[in-house]
């Protein structure tokens, strides 16, 4: 029977594994990236990766998993809210940490946003576990901010609205490359990011106060 140190040591390499699979994976890309230069890395030998994830690509899977849950860790989306905030406390507080977590490069998990980043252009069955324990969650959140802002939307249009805002956060890292070539090089400091979530909190707000006003004066 394992003993307690042994679990610990355990546990140690596979959380050294997922971090450097995670390096690899963000630099190489799923075909190139190599389990022997992934142990090197994590200082210990190829038989931990069958041991511990089966395949490479059992690993792969898990690092998405693993750097989702860490990025949504590092930066929760009620960072920074006291009790009994308002929707659009609670808004600013989502965009805030979503912009955090895609932008902010001194992070142990910033390797994340390049792997988002793959799985955009050629999704693999990993996304699907990401998106049912991490974005599935994060996404109902949002939903319920927006339908306390414009209870009157139908959830087409709530939906509609809370896509809108993680496409104005996700446009300033997809989009980085463009952005660069249009406005110089971007370093996001943490100053930065905060100015970013106040533009993008108050741009949709504006949109949806309008859709509530609308909708109130129609209410057919």
């Amino acid at each position: 029977m394992p003993t307690a140190t042994h679990m610990v040591t355990l546990d140690t390499t596979k959380e050294r594994l997922l971090d450097a699979a995670g390096q690899v994976f963000a630099e190489r890309g799923f075909e190139h990236a190599t389990v022997r230069e992934m142990c090197r890395r994590a200082k210990t030998n190829i038989a931990s990766v069958n041991y511990y994830f089966g395949d490479k690509e059992g690993l792969y899977v898990e690092v998405l998993a693993h750097g989702a849950q860490q990025a949504v860790n590092a930066f929760p989306p009620h960072l920074g809210l006291g009790p009994n905030p308002s929707a659009e406390e609670e808004l600013y507080a989502f965009v805030y940490s979503f912009l955090c977590r895609f932008l902010k490069k001194d992070q142990p998990t910033s390797w994340y946003s390049t792997l988002c980043a793959h799985e955009m252009i050629a999704p693999t069955k990993a996304l699907d576990r990401v998106v049912r324990q991490v974005i599935q969650p994060m996404a109902e959140r949002l939903g319920t901010i927006v339908r306390s802002l414009i209870p009157q939307a139908s959830p087409e249009e709530a939906s509609r609205c809370a896509m809108s805002i993680v496409g104005q956060c996700l446009f300033y890292h997809h989009s980085r490359p463009v952005i660069e070539r249009l406005n110089g090089p971007q370093r996001y400091a943490d100053s930065d990011i905060k100015r970013l979530a106040d533009h993008i909190t108050r741009f949709s707000l504006a949109a949806l106060r309008e859709r509530r006003t609308t909708k109130e004066r129609s209410p057919s």
